[in-house]
């Protein structure tokens, strides 16, 4: 067996507050090779903090500890600030949940993508600009020429996203987490990022960390799953076999999903146990 892209041991992450030590993931292990992993969970459950503290993004108060967690050989935990400015939008990159927060608007698209380019390359700006285009064209956008030029308020939601898949992607990273990329999208334009992201993923031989709150849409699109409840993960199995799922967490997730052919009027509500957690 290859060695994993990224590997994670018992990675914890904490922050204190007035009512004391709140532990938003605890003791969390994977690894991850050029693959699509799921991680699942409800709001709360530690999924966002564990793709930000692989990047050691981390804000204070907060605190990240682990056994160990590297990266194609290099150590996240100890590595030197300019090293990990390398590595963020270089070769690992993240796609944050709403568009509207993570671009700037008062720069143009081209020019934002532009600039995620030549941070981590020296090229000229009309090469740059080259690049970007193609990058636009990669994820399916219309008239690449129009956008690039656009302000962010000009492009609706959908085109948002794929915008910022496009300035996450143009570095070509070898790891990209996408922090639920689709959540504030409708259905249609949900399927075409989907599409846009395992086109890019397979084409690439890129890693993929997919967080979503939507099980069978990781379901459909992952090859494996991480279930986390309270910060720890409560099952890991293989995307294809969750609907075969033994924790009783999981279960209880499936089964408060809405179906089409039920009889049931009311949802199920999902019981929690304090065993669960360690």
């Amino acid at each position: 067996m290859s060695e994993p892209l990224l590997s994670v041991r018992d990675l914890s992450v904490s922050f204190d507050t007035r009512k004391g030590v709140v532990e938003a993931v605890r003791g969390v292990s994977f690894d991850l090779g050029r693959e699509k992993l799921g991680i699942v969970g409800e709001s709360g459950s530690g999924k966002s903090q564990t793709g930000r503290a692989l990047l050691r993004l981390t804000p204070p108060p907060g605190r990240v500890t682990a056994k160990a967690m590297s990266f194609d050989g290099t150590d996240l935990l100890n590595a030197p600030d300019r090293q990990l400015r390398e590595l963020r939008g270089g070769r690992i990159s993240m796609v944050m949940q709403d568009p509207k927060y993570s671009l700037n608007p008062v720069m143009t698209v081209g020019r934002q993508i532009r600039e995620a380019y030549r941070a981590h390359a020296r090229v000229s700006k009309s090469l740059a600009k080259t690049k970007s285009l193609e990058m636009l064209e990669a994820v399916r956008i219309r008239d690449p020429e129009r956008v690039y030029r656009a302000y962010p308020h000009e492009v609706s939601g959908g085109m948002g996203q794929r915008i910022m898949i496009a300035m996450m992607l143009i570095t070509d990273p070898d790891l990209l987490i996408a922090d639920e990329p689709t959540s504030a999208l409708d259905v249609t334009v949900q399927l075409q990022v989907l599409a846009i992201l395992d086109d890019l993923v397979s084409q690439r031989g890129m890693g993929l960390i997919f967080i979503s709150h939507d099980l069978n849409l990781v379901a459909s699109f992952c090859d494996r799953i991480l279930v986390m409840y309270g910060g720890q993960v409560m099952e890991e199995l293989a995307a294809s076999e969750l609907h075969n799922a033994q924790h009783p967490y999981t279960r209880g997730l499936l089964n408060c999903l809405p179906q089409i052919d039920s009889r049931h009027e009311d949802l199920p509500v999902l019981t929690r146990d304090p065993d669960w957690l360690l």
